[in-house]
Parts: C-alpha cells; structure tokens; sequence
C-alpha cells in the first residue's frame, strides 16, 4: 500500500509540476531509463492524459506484474500498426511514445482494467527484451521550456475559441475539458495541444503525427487543423440530428393532433372511424341501385363480415374491394334512348359519307327497335378491310341512340378470365372487360364495341371466343355470372357491336349470333368526297393552321388517290394528307403566303414516288385478267399460260398459289383438255405440250376458287394461239363447265374500273349481288352474266365477237 500511496504521491507532484517547465526538467531526472512497453492498437496517449486501460489478462498479465514489482511503476504505451495488441511484434512500434504511471490494476473476467497517468513523451533507444513481456530503454522527449511566443499564444486562443465551438455540439467535450480544467491551466499550450487532439476522433495514424512533432508551433499547427476538421463534422452530425428530431416531431405531433381530432370528432358524434364511414359510403350506393334479391343477400353478408373484420386484416381489403365493385356497377340504371330515326339518319351523313348501303341497314335495324320500343338483343359485327370506318360507325350509333359508348379490343386476348373475371381467391383479383365496361359507362344499356374480334386467341388459360358467346348471346346474356363478382348481372340491354376484317376466323357459334353488315371500302369518287369533306379540314386543324390554309383541287386529290392511296379505306389517304400538311406548316414559317395551292405535280415533292403504278396491261396469247378481293379490296390479276415445250405432256404453276386455287387451276386444264375440239382448238395440243401457268406478284399468297373461268380462258387462249379481247372476269369453274358464284363483287368491280376495263364476265347466280352495287359504281360498265362456260366463250376472242 506503500508503494500505491508513493505513486500516487509523486504522480501528484508531477501533475502539478508540469505547470512549471523548469519543475519538468526536474521531473525528467527521477523518470527510469528502462521501462516495460506496452503495444496499445486503437489510438496513441497524451501527456497529460488519465487513461483507463482494458486488456488481455492471458497475455499482459506477466507485463502488468513486472511493472507492480518496480519502485516507479513506470511503463510506456506505444501505438502498434497491427490489428489488435496481441499481434505486435517489435517491428510494428512506432518510434516514439507516452510515458505513464500506473495507478491502479484489477483483474475481472479474463481481463484487466489499468488506470494509467501519462507522463512524458519518449523514444525506443534500443530494445532490451524484444518478446513479451517488452522492456526497451527510452529516451525521453522534455517539453518546450520557457514562456511562450506570442503566435503560439495566438494559436492556443486559436484552439480555445475552437473547443468553445465544439462544446455546443457535444456535451462529452464539456466533460473533458473540466478534467483538463482541474490538471493544466490554459495557458500551458502544450498540454492544451495534446489535450485538443485527444479530443477529435481522427485516425490513430494522425493522432501519432501530433505525438511525434515535437516543436510546439507545427504541433499546434497540425493540432488546428484537426480540430477544424472535427467542428466540420460534429456541425454535420447535428445538422442531420435536428433534420431527423424535426422530421420525427412534425410526424408524431401531426399523429397526435390526428387521434386527438378522432376522438374529438367521435366524441360529438360528427365523425366515425374508417370501418363505419365505409360502410355507410356503400349503403349509401346501394339506395340509388335496384338490385336483384341474389345481390342484396350478398351484399348484407359482407357487410355483416365487414363489420367485425380487423381493419388491417388482408380480408378486409378483399371484401372492401368486393363490395366496392357491388356498388359501382349499374344495377337497374338505364340511359333513356333517343328514338329518332330522322335523327340517326342526320347522324349518320353527319359523320360518314358513302356507305349507303351500311347506313340502311343501320337504319332497318334501329326502325325495328322504335317499333318494339327498345334496342336490346342485337350484335351487329361490321366486317370489311381496315379504314372503312368501322369503329367510326359505332360511335356513331351510340350517338344517335344517346347512349354511352365504351370500346375495347379483343384482338390478342388468350385468357378467359380477361372475358370472365377472376376468382375472389386470386391476389389481384378483377371482374372481366365487361363489367369494368358497365362500371365505367355507368349505365346499363350502353353500346360496347369488340374491336378485332376476327383475332381473338385461344391457349391453355382457355378459350376466350366460347367465353363470349354467354356475354353475346341474347339469350343468355341477361344472366350473364362473372367469376369475380358471383352474382348474375343483366347485360340484355346492352348493345354490342363488333368489327372484324374478315369472317373466315371467327368461330361459327359466335358468327350465328351476330347481324353481318358488310363494309366494302370507297371507290375513288367517294374517297375524292371524303377527303374534301372531312380529311383534309380535320388534319389543318390538328396541325394548328388557318382553315384554307392549303388548297387541293380535284385533279390533284384524284392523282393523290390513285398514287399513294389506293387502298379500300382512307386511313393511307389521310396520313399523305397530314404529310402535306405538316410540310405546309413548315413553309408557312418561313415566310410563304397562305393559301399555298398544291397541284398534282407538286405530289412527287412532298410525298416522294408514287406507291402504287398504273397495273400493266398484259397481252398477248395465254394471258387474261381476272378479279381478284383481298383484305385490302379488290385488284385486278393478270393470269398467263405459256407453252414451255413439246417433249413431254404437262402442267405446271407458279405465283405462290393457295390450294383451293392449285385445285381450280386443276379443274380448268382438266375441263378444256376434254373440250378443247368444241371449243375451237387442237385436241393433239395438249398431247404434246408441257404448260406453264403463272399468275404475276409471286411474292402475293393468293388462294380462292374465284380465278378458275380466268385460267380456264387463260388455256384456251394458248390453245388457240389467239389473244383474248380487253375484258376481265371472275367465277368457279367445275370439272362440267358450270360457273359458280363467289364473293366480293362490289371490290371486284371498283378494281376494273380502276384499272380502266369497262367489259365484265360475272357468274349468273352474282346477278343480285351486282344490282346491290351503289349506281355509280355500276355506272359505265357493261357486265356480260354466265351460268356455263359456253356462256363466257363468245365474249373472249375478237374474232367470236
């Protein structure tokens, strides 16, 4: 206890001696030469400094007691690189450290706890023992004697009013500073340099450089800079602290407030809590709908179940979104139809030009509801190729009966619940396409409109075509069960109107529920019309130009027509005008006078190369026109036969040909071959030739039975070696010579008009269809009727004629 109270004692003397550099001299004198070094790994000690120590019982307990053993109880603290204390070896130290005292040990767990004083700065000399325990003899470092300078007064001021900056932002330094306080006065700088230093949390390596500088001003130098950094970086901290204690304020305060005006609320009766308000929002829907007793039993059991599920509970979401949905639809809201025929008519010329024939059927079709009182029951699909303006027609109906309008494509549409709806089971679950339709129209005899149904898909999800056939299907319908919803909803009232390219795709059973309405596509005089009337005027106003902004006359719209767009529809129409347009604008701005006059001329330059050419006329033995529809409209077909040689008996084809029409192609050789004598050729020409028929744009599948009286006269043509007069045709040939009917007349017509032909062949049974044709496109042609092909052969060779 002797030797604790002597430490003790002179650890006091040299605390309070440090004050006075000449008492530090003294100092230096009692301090050994040899001492015991221990490896310190997290940060360097500071004269000046009372350390409590944590280490390693197991492998500092031997250097701990070598010390106890001394007189001095003296032992030096040396910063190590290494990872932990444990590692260092000699070679790890660094060259200069802190003398220390120590004051106190206890053992406990395993580990010791020291209580060290530092002394005095000191330097390895050399090592006396270089193993564990270390013992090395020191040179030890005085500090800086004599009064100070004033610039290293002014740079301790310097540090002073920096600690003062710090002490607001962490109140450990208040602490510290009050130890420093009792021990130095601050007019001591170099303890008050090492003291700054120990107060920063910069790395060891750092805090060793302000150890080793030994001249106080670069030490109080470096020591500024430290503390400089350390202000940064606590203003930082705090700024983040106060942004993330205001945050956490604002929240829980408004929180408060939120269940305080709750409670509030709740108490005067003026406010419910969200589960109530809910169910008090639905009841409130439910009042304004007539639904069926399946419905409301339903709709009463969840909100029985609503009533005592927790809030936050995943069912909870469900039967809100459930009962939500309930509530949204329609139930018995019905828009009044506007019963009018005049008006439709009115509507309808309004919004469409042509189409004669489409809008008496429309008309026969809503003369029929004005006479029962109401349109319900119906699909209409209208089918024709694309920019015919089927859609357009379908706005149109809903305006003329006044009633909401919704559209959607079932193009591409594989999965049945996209029809259907889901099972409530499903996480993401939704009703099908039709009750979000009735939903977003809000009554509940709108007309819906199926876009594309001739695309509809099929897959392993199911088969959504046989799904519609209970939404189309008027006698089904008005019990229609979507999955989702499982309950049955009246869709009976709703008009439904279809549009589809072409027939052949569409499934039978849903095909046998619909009124076709065929949509053939303009002729070059209608589309002349439609452009001057509404394309035109509709893509100067898009573009934000004067009306009369640009100018088209006939001549040039009609060459525009014929060049770039001579599809059945007017979609490619009215893309070429909007690029003129556009190119218009661009002029405008630079400063060209309006009206700017386009003639045809000036096509090539805003449009480029014209993309359809005038067809060419095919002469010549073995070649004949025919007519052909494609999705597009009609064309006209150049089919030619030609002998290839006299070798060997046989028939070839070529042109990418389907095999309905390889089949035909078949007939036709075969029917001439045995009727070549009475048709005025060689029988002995077939004997000896090999025939190559050809039908031009092979890159163009075609099929269909509509070609076989045009190869037929194509053969016979060869046969007799005699070219066939300027007359296209179209009809089924069979193995007997009768002429069959087939389809698309109408197209087929516009296409020899446009290709100039004014002579026409037509199966007999195609008379009616020909006399539905519009006049005007009638107008000018001389159509010849067949039944048999001995019909079509006094009309082929001029020298019949």
């Amino acid at each position: 206890m002797s030797d604790e109270e002597r430490g003790d004692h002179t650890s006091e003397d040299g605390v309070s001696e440090n004050l006075e550099p000449i008492q530090l001299a003294r100092a230096n004198d009692v301090l050994p030469t040899e001492i015991h070094i221990l490896p310190v790994a997290s940060r360097p000690f500071f004269p000046g400094q009372a350390v409590p120590l944590m280490m390693d019982a197991e492998h500092w307990a031997s250097t701990m007691k070598a010390v106890a053993d001394t007189d001095h109880k003296m032992l030096g603290v040396l910063l190590v690189d290494s990872e932990t204390s444990e590692e260092a070896t000699t070679g790890n130290f660094h060259a200069i450290g802190t003398a220390c005292r120590v004051h106190r040990i206890h053992q406990q767990d395993g580990h010791l706890q020291v209580l060290v004083e530092c002394l005095q700065r000191f330097r390895i000399a050399d090592w006396a023992n270089p193993e564990a325990p270390f013992r090395a003899r020191v040179t030890y470092l005085p500090e800086p004697a004599g009064p100070p300078s004033s610039e290293i007064k002014a740079y301790a001021m310097a540090v002073i009013n920096t600690i003062k900056e710090l002490l607001p932002l962490n109140p450990l330094y208040v602490e510290e500073l009050r130890m420093f306080l009792d021990r130095f006065g601050p007019d001591d700088p170099s303890h008050l340099a090492d003291f700054a230093a120990s107060l920063t949390t910069s790395t060891k390596e750092q805090l060793q450089d302000v150890l080793e500088i030994l001249p106080l001003l670069q030490r109080m130098e470096k020591v500024l800079v430290l503390l400089n950094n350390e202000l940064e970086l606590a203003r930082a901290q705090q700024k983040i602290r106060r942004t993330v204690e205001e945050k956490m304020q604002k929240q829980q305060r408004e929180f408060f407030l939120r269940e305080q005006l709750k409670a509030i609320q709740k108490e005067l009766g003026i406010a419910k809590d969200d589960r109530t308000a809910e169910i008090d929002k639905f009841r409130s829907r439910i009042k304004e709908l007539t639904l069926t007793e399946q419905a409301k039993k339903q709709v009463e059991e969840e909100l029985e179940k609503m009533g005592i599920l927790e809030t936050g509970s995943p069912e909870y979401s469900v039967t809100r979104n459930y009962l939500d949905w309930i509530t949204l639809l329609p139930w018995g809201k019905h828009s009044a139809d506007k019963l009018d025929l005049k008006r439709a008519r009115r509507v309808l010329d309004r919004d469409h030009y042509g189409l004669e024939d489409v809008k008496k059927r429309i008309l026969e079709f809503l003369a029929v509801g004005i006479h029962k009182g109401e349109i319900a029951g119906s699909i209409i699909l209208l089918v024709g190729p694309p920019g015919v303006g089927k859609t357009s027609i379908g706005h149109s109906i809903a305006d003329a009966l006044g009633r909401r309008f919704f559209r959607f494509s079932v193009g591409g549409i594989r999965d049945e619940a996209e029809i259907k709806g889901h099972r409530r089971t499903y996480i993401g679950a939704m009703p099908g396409k039709f009750l979000q339709a009735m939903k977003d129209a809000g009554t509940a005899n709108p007309v819906i409109m199926l876009d594309e149904i001739d695309k509809i898909g099929a897959s392993y999800h199911g088969d959504p075509a046989s799904a519609l056939l209970e939404v189309l299907d008027p006698e089904q319908n008005s019990d229609f069960l979507d999955h989702y919803l499982d309950l049955r909803f009246d869709l009976s009232k709703v008009l439904f109107v279809c549009t589809a390219n072409q027939l052949d795709s569409i499934p039978g059973p849903l095909l046998d529920r619909m009124e076709v309405i065929q949509l053939s596509g303009y002729i070059a005089e209608e589309k002349l019309q439609i452009a001057k009337k509404y394309l035109l005027p509709r893509q100067i106003d898009r573009a934000g130009l004067p009306k009369g902004a640009v100018k088209l006359d006939t001549k040039t719209l009609r060459a525009l027509i014929e060049g770039y767009a001579r599809d059945a529809g007017v979609r490619r129409l009215e893309k070429q005008l909007g690029k003129i347009v556009r190119k218009v604008a661009v002029r405008m701005l630079e400063g060209e006078e309006t009206p700017i006059d386009i003639a045809d001329t000036d096509l090539k330059g805003y449009l480029g190369s014209p993309v359809f050419r005038d067809e060419r006329k095919l002469s010549g033995p073995g070649v004949v026109t025919g007519l052909a529809w494609t999705a597009m409209g009609g064309a006209t077909l150049s089919i030619e036969a030609a002998r290839t040689h006299s070798f060997t008996r046989g028939f070839k084809l070529t042109g990418q040909l389907g095999d309905v029409m390889k089949e035909s192609a078949e007939i036709a050789y075969g029917y001439l071959v045995s009727h070549a004598k009475e048709f005025g050729a060689d029988p002995g020409f077939f004997e000896k030739s090999f025939i190559h028929v050809h039908v031009p744009a092979g890159a163009t599948p075609k099929d269909g039975p509509s070609a076989g009286v045009t190869l037929t006269s194509a053969l016979l043509s060869l046969a007799r070696n005699e070219p066939v007069r300027r007359i296209a045709m179209t009809g089924e040939i069979t193995l007997t010579g009768e002429v069959f009917p087939v389809g698309g007349i109408r197209e087929k017509l516009i296409a020899a008009r446009r290709a100039g032909i004014k002579e026409i062949i037509l199966p007999e049974d195609n008379r009616g269809d020909f006399e539905e044709v519009p006049e005007h496109v009638r107008k000018g042609l001389k159509v010849h009727f067949a039944s048999r092909y001995e019909d079509v052969l006094p009309l082929l060779f001029k020298s019949a004629g």
